[in-house]
């Protein structure tokens, strides 16, 4: 299969219009500040451009980006500028057609930036096996990937290799197709419906269960949105299989716990990350208005005191105090007792 996904996205495909469906090609939900970041790109690397979401993770200024799967390198060069020239970004891909795209115009980007030096560097190799290419452990604060892992045989060792080189604090914030139930053995077998993302999606629980044994404890949904295939000879062999873009977001953070477990803590959002002045948006069910104090449990804490967020929070609360699972969160006590008083109102999720 690694052979046939390397021969479809490096012969096969030969410009965005060549894909069956939509579900490695979409764009929903661009924010404002990334069009103009996207219009300094070179026109061969935007037609190369085959993702499914968002993988733009706030405060990057100066940091080391890895992208899984870069492909033509769309977003290594949108992370080039978010990163600025002190920083780095890192593209990884298998494919060395698609690489060739990338480097043909590192230097065009270099100077539409206007950096003196390139900060951008790209490397052939599998993302199951990042320890071959070098890229030692703790040496990464971010890891990107668009619509990629679902391309991966080895869908554990990817996370496992991820979690290796991110620093402690750092975080995997990806987009990849999933599905609603296990797809069946005859599809994923498919060369075609693989290499349109369909074939090796995870089942989502399958994804989080996976995640949490390779070290991601807490996973977090950022946002998701249902594909519509577009090919009706395709959707006739899915059936009733659903399949979803979603942006995931994995924090290196040890010692998380695993419920969304109540201190009695808060945060106020200083409302001074870059493009962000009117809110922080840590997932689907944490937008944290500016300068609003904002009842969160440990986890979420965590997330935002032990990672590079933490000089644009002010944060209360400790972990010396604990009162049970955050309301709301769907793992309440399950038992019945009228003896207990009622429990307070709001929640973190």
């Amino acid at each position: 299969m690694k052979e046939s996904v390397q021969k479809y996205y490096g012969e096969t495909l030969t410009g965005s219009s060549d894909l069956k469906t939509n579900a490695c090609c979409t764009d929903a939900g661009l924010p404002d500040y990334a069009k103009p970041l996207l219009a300094q790109l070179h026109e061969e690397v935007l037609n190369r451009y085959y993702g499914c979401g968002l993988v733009l993770p706030q405060q990057l200024e100066g940091l080391t980006v890895l992208d899984l799967g870069c492909g033509a390198g769309r977003d290594v060069y949108v992370l080039s500028q978010l990163v600025g020239e002190k920083g780095q970004v890192i593209g990884v891909d298998m494919t060395e057609a698609q690489l060739a795209v990338a480097r043909r115009h590192q230097d065009y980007h270099r100077k539409a930036f206007g950096y003196a030096r390139s900060n951008v560097r790209f490397l052939q190799g599998n993302i199951e096996k990042l320890d071959a290419l070098d890229l030692q452990a703790s040496s990464v604060d971010v890891i990107v990937s668009n619509c990629v892992i679902n391309l991966a045989t080895d869908k554990a060792a990817v996370l496992r290799e991820a979690h290796r080189v991110l620093k402690p604090g750092g975080e995997l914030y990806f987009s990849d197709i999933y599905s609603d139930r296990r797809v069946p053995a005859a599809l994923a077998d498919d060369p075609v419906l693989y290499g349109e993302c369909l074939g090796g999606a995870l089942y989502w629980n399958d994804f989080l269960n996976l995640g949490r044994a390779c070290g991601f404890t807490d996973p977090r949904l950022v946002e998701d949105r249902p594909i519509t295939i577009g090919n009706a000879a395709i959707a006739a062999r899915t059936g009733p299989i659903c399949f979803y873009s979603a942006t995931y977001r994995l924090f290196k953070l040890a010692g998380l716990e695993p419920a969304c477990e109540d201190h009695g803590q808060s945060v106020v959002y200083r409302g001074t990350i870059a493009h962000h002045p009117h809110g922080f948006m840590l997932d689907k069910h944490h937008h944290i208005e500016t300068g609003r104090q904002f009842p969160v449990c440990g986890n979420t804490w965590r997330m935002l005191h032990d990672t590079r967020f933490a000089p644009h929070f002010v944060f209360y609360g400790d972990f010396e105090r604990h009162f049970g699972i955050f309301p709301g969160c769907g793992m309440g006590i399950p038992f019945d007792d009228t003896t207990r008083p009622p429990a307070a109102a709001g929640g973190c999720c």
